[in-house]
């Protein structure tokens, strides 16, 4: 990041974070319940991403005013999704590098400035599912570093994790490692929310093989919804078998929606078990697809998931899926809509 971006993010950063101390979204950190602060997530959207901020400030489509516009069109949160790995020292214990915490700090405290709930998700799940092992310190050590630095930041700031463990990352490794890093992050932070899911995505059949420790319960439940796929993913590049099809409907009818009940139940059959709360933490219908079936889509799954008491958070504010235009510098007001019930 060059000298001006420094100067930018970190002046940026500064009156945002003098904002939180000030009293403005300021909480005190103490014993907090993990189904009240789920309550706090409530309506949320996925932001930062895929964000050139992280390389360069001037490159920046997210700006200080953007929190504003989300909190504004009735938003309680926002989902900030890190991509910490590349930015970390191999040579210096895995530090973080000083420009990417100055644009994280930025980023959070602009969210509670603006009375946004931050959940700060640890997104390197391709790494992770690549190779857990190899990326096993480097991901501890990314925990132990944010933990500290957030340790008297307010109980609107929760970690997530990872996101999406998955692939070589199996259920069993990944029940181990998430034990250690709440082991991590609990020295530094005994009352933070800490937000898990299970493996294989997210996904809600794998909650049957999520293990928490019984002892922590300031602990909220993720889950991801993207079925079904054929529709959801249609025209995704990215996703093998989807990137060619175009056309399918989401119609809404007694059979579709009742696969999406199904499953829901399923995850809320899980959480009164367990007695955790659920935060679907990712769901909505790519681009490519017919708009008024993804309206339908994401209308249904949103208010399907306050019925039972979730939080959630839309997949995402900008990049694909979006909610916002970056290019109109506007609202793609039909989801917008679709999201808020209007």
């Amino acid at each position: 990041m060059d000298t001006y971006g420094n100067r930018w993010i970190g002046t940026s950063a500064i009156c945002a974070f003098a904002l939180v101390l000030s009293g403005v979204g300021k909480a005190a950190v103490g014993p907090v319940d993990p189904f009240s602060q789920n309550k706090r997530i409530g309506r949320g959207v996925n932001i930062l991403g895929y964000d050139p901020i992280w390389r360069s400030a001037e490159k920046a489509r997210f700006k200080d005013r953007h929190f504003g516009l989300i909190k504004e069109a009735g938003f309680d949160s926002v989902r900030i999704n890190l991509h910490p790995f590349a930015h970390m020292d191999p040579n210096h214990d895995w530090r973080l590098s000083d420009p990417w915490l100055k644009v994280l700090d930025w980023a959070v405290g602009q969210a509670l400035a603006n009375d946004l709930v931050v959940i700060l998700d640890c997104h390197e799940f391709t790494a992770m599912g690549t190779d857990p092992q190899a990326n096993h310190d480097r991901f501890l050590a990314f925990w132990r570093q944010i933990a500290t630095r957030y340790k008297d930041w307010p109980s609107s700031v929760m970690f997530e994790l990872l996101n999406e463990p998955s692939r070589r990352l199996t259920a069993d490794m990944w029940n181990a490692y998430l034990a250690e890093a709440l082991v991590i992050i609990r020295q530094t932070n005994p009352s933070r929310t800490v937000i898990i899911g299970p493996g294989n995505y997210n996904s809600i059949g794998s909650l049957k093989d999520l293990r928490l420790p019984e002892d922590d319960r300031n602990i909220i439940v993720t889950v991801h919804y993207y079925s079904p796929m054929e529709f959801t993913h249609q025209g995704a590049s990215w996703v093998e078998g989807y990137r060619d099809k175009t056309g399918v409907q989401w119609l809404g009818s007694p059979e579709e929606k009742a696969r999406v009940v199904k499953d829901f139940e399923q995850a809320q059959a899980w959480a009164k078990e367990h007695n955790r709360p659920i935060f679907l933490g990712e769901f909505g219908a790519y681009d490519a697809g017919p708009m008024d079936s993804r309206v339908r889509y994401t209308a249904f799954v949103a208010r399907t998931a306050e019925g039972l008491g979730w939080s959630w958070a839309y997949w995402q504010f900008d990049s694909d899926f979006v909610v916002y235009d970056m290019a109109k510098d506007q609202w793609v007001a039909p989801i917008l809509n679709a999201l808020m019930g209007r």
